[in-house]
């Protein structure tokens, strides 16, 4: 009888997919710690945990682990070579949060482009005058940047078309054809496209610890362009970008992720008055979390049916032969 672990608060769809599965078992901890969960990790034989880390430590801790769920795309957090070195797959969710992601990188754009923070505190102080700084823009006619278009990059290329948007790409695993055929401009010449771009969307997974976007690109862009990241923290160089903005060489950014989260309260992109700041909350609609939840636990359960998708588990070629048997033919 498998014993599952929630390490983090999950949306009831998924508890009660759990709580309703045949000879399983599980504890439950709402917490998004590692202190939370720790204690309980030695009696899990399957982990769905939300963002917070799972380093060796805990994986050496967990001698009857055989599984990791993942409630989300992102493992940043996780020690996939622990997880290897034992041959226990690491799972993600499937397409269940590229609409709410990219509906929030609508909202940050529109945020910054009508000015709504600025406009929203002279209204409540008194200062109805703020009205004719004439200070937003429109969307219509502005020239999109995408760094990546996967399934939300694309979603976004398609809502932003619908402001009237021209869309551009960089993403080398998607060829010119498939980009024309979206209505979007395949860009080969990143630094010609920085110029040009009004607005800067970055939906890349990070690769190393350089920022792909740091000074020498933001010192490309013009001065009106703004830039969102809904992707991954330190996918824009956080000091180069504070600096630019300080110094008027950026109008605004919207930002959902940060390298360190949550970021130090002095953080510079938190005091300036040219960003809108999320706490990573673009893909945690109720709807996405619903789905995030349902496929997590679902993920587990499969794993111990011997049926689990391989598409979802991110180590499969690390996979020991007993863990490989569990994975869907």
């Amino acid at each position: 009888m498998p014993h599952i672990l929630v390490a983090g608060k999950i949306h009831q769809a998924g508890l009660a997919l759990l709580k309703s599965a045949p000879g399983v078992t599980s504890d439950y901890v709402e917490d998004v710690s590692t202190a939370s969960y720790a204690p309980l990790i030695d009696r899990a034989d399957g982990l769905i945990i939300r963002t917070q880390p799972l380093t060796a430590t805990e994986i050496g801790r967990a001698t009857r682990l055989r599984v990791v769920s993942r409630h989300g795309v992102g493992y940043d957090a996780v020690d996939v070579a622990a997880l290897n070195a034992r041959g226990i797959p690491l799972t993600i969710v499937g397409d269940v949060n590229s609409q709410s992601v990219a509906e929030q990188t609508l909202m940050l754009m529109l945020t910054l482009a009508k000015r709504t923070l600025r406009h929203d505190g002279a209204t409540r102080s008194g200062d109805w005058s703020y009205r004719n700084n004439f200070d937003a823009f429109e969307l219509s006619g502005k020239h999109l940047l995408l760094l990546g278009l996967g399934r939300i990059g694309r979603k976004v290329a398609a809502l932003a078309k619908a402001f009237g948007m021209d869309a551009a790409a960089h993403d080398p695993f998607v060829d010119d054809a498939a980009m024309r055929g979206l209505g979007i401009m395949p860009v080969h010449d990143l630094d010609a496209a920085y110029a040009t771009a009004d607005i800067l969307s970055v939906h890349i997974p990070l690769i190393g610890k350089e920022a792909p976007v740091g000074a020498r690109e933001l010192g490309l862009m013009k001065p009106t362009a703004i830039v969102i990241n809904t992707a991954r923290g330190g996918l824009i160089d956080e000091t180069a970008l504070a600096a630019a903005l300080a110094e008027g060489r950026i109008a605004g950014a919207g930002l959902d992720v940060f390298v360190s989260e949550p970021p130090s309260r002095e953080h510079p992109l938190l005091a300036s008055g040219r960003t809108v700041v999320m706490p990573h909350t673009a893909g945690l609609t109720q709807e996405s979390a619903m789905r995030m939840s349902l496929s997590s636990v679902q993920n587990v359960l499969d794993f111990f049916a011997g049926k689990l998708d391989p598409a979802l588990v991110v180590n499969v070629s690390k996979l020991s032969q007993a863990a490989t048997k569990q994975l869907r033919k």
